[in-house]
């Protein structure tokens, strides 16, 4: 049988919100009555591997661990949405296929787990943990207030960022943005945002929150595999706190955890780390022997085990109630536009700047 759209890789409630939000589409006369699709928990590889003759439609909907095969480009343009905020798995395929991505559905999740993971840091709240199975009470370590003396920098002030950027400010915080669209940035945000230098950045701020979007072509100006740097961060001049919540690549974990070790970052936030499929299965199987996954695996047992002021979750800084639903809305919404629009682009997609 033959869809108009596969919606891949969909788990649990987003699947339930896929249907209602096609349903609703339907009903309000934004997608055709006879609009036909497949929701399914496989990856396209598994999908394909079960029907190897099935064919995919001209448009699909993945997300990060579906692998596209390349003579689906064949013939005419393509069209994809990934459901999720990232868009470097798909970013290679841009000058030939129409993406879009979910730049809405999880700003307000994301954010507020970027604080949830300053407060715990700020607060060394694996410490004081700790503390209480005997009642410690003298011997505690003092924790970071946070106050206008504190400077928080927001790297990558797009959607996610700017909204972290103001929850930031609204818990009494001096906070300021690194972007290289500060320019364009500007113009949009007035004086919300202020902008610095990322030079600027490293030698004035108490606390670094990594907001931007992971760009792998070399070539691209927006290119920042690596970009938080032992050099980098070496020359901070006050003891950090260190937040990533968008991709591991764009801080190495090596680096990290030497930094950590020999006190230059006091505490450390990750949502996210490098190859993070691969990293699962060296976590749950012993799996891989790279100097990479040791160091994130270091920072992992660390956290778990609570000696060291690190705290750790898998990539779930998305997965709150209210960002499940808007996944599915927001999902549907390109799909509308595409519909609208002929079936040939849709109103918002790659390159973004």
């Amino acid at each position: 049988m033959s869809f108009d759209i596969i919606h891949f890789e969909a788990l649990g409630p987003e699947a339930q919100h896929l249907e209602e939000e096609i349903s609703h589409a339907k009903v309000r006369g934004e997608l055709p009555a006879g609009h036909s699709y497949l929701i399914t928990p496989q990856t396209i590889q598994d999908f394909l591997q079960q029907a190897p003759d099935a064919a995919l439609p001209d448009i699909i909907s993945v997300k990060t661990h579906s692998i596209i095969p390349d003579d689906y480009f064949a013939g005419s343009k393509k069209s994809v949405v990934t459901r999720s905020a990232g868009y470097d798995h798909l970013e290679h395929l841009s000058d030939s296929v129409n993406i879009a991505s979910l730049r809405e559905y999880c700003v307000n999740a994301v954010a507020q787990t970027a604080i949830k993971f300053l407060y715990a840091a700020a607060g060394e709240l694996n410490h004081y943990t700790v503390n209480t199975r005997t009642f410690e009470r003298k011997k505690s370590r003092a924790f970071m207030e946070l106050d206008e003396q504190r400077v928080v920098t927001v790297f990558g002030v797009g959607k996610i960022g700017k909204r972290i950027y103001e929850l930031a400010k609204a818990n009494g915080l001096q906070v300021q943005g690194v972007d290289i669209r500060a320019n364009d940035l500007s113009m949009q945000y007035g004086d919300a945002v202020k902008f610095v230098s990322k030079e600027e950045a490293i030698c004035n701020s108490d606390i670094l929150i990594n907001a931007m979007n992971l760009t792998k072509n070399p070539t691209s100006r927006f290119y920042n595999v690596g970009y938080f740097s032992k050099d980098y961060l070496l020359q901070a001049e006050k003891e950090l706190i260190f937040i990533n919540i968008t991709r591991g690549e764009i801080a190495p974990e090596a680096d990290l955890l030497e930094l950590y070790s020999t006190q230059r970052l006091m505490g450390i936030g990750l949502d996210v780390f490098t190859s993070e499929a691969q990293f699962a299965e060296y976590l749950q199987a012993g799996k891989g022997t790279s100097q990479g996954f040791c160091a994130a695996g270091e920072l992992v047992r660390m956290s778990l085990e609570r000696t060291a002021n690190i705290y750790v979750q898998p990539h779930q800084g998305f997965n709150s109630d209210v960002a499940a639903r808007t996944k599915a809305v927001e999902a549907v919404k390109h799909i509308i536009a595409w519909y609208r629009n002929g079936g040939e682009f849709f109103d918002e997609q790659l390159p973004y700047y």
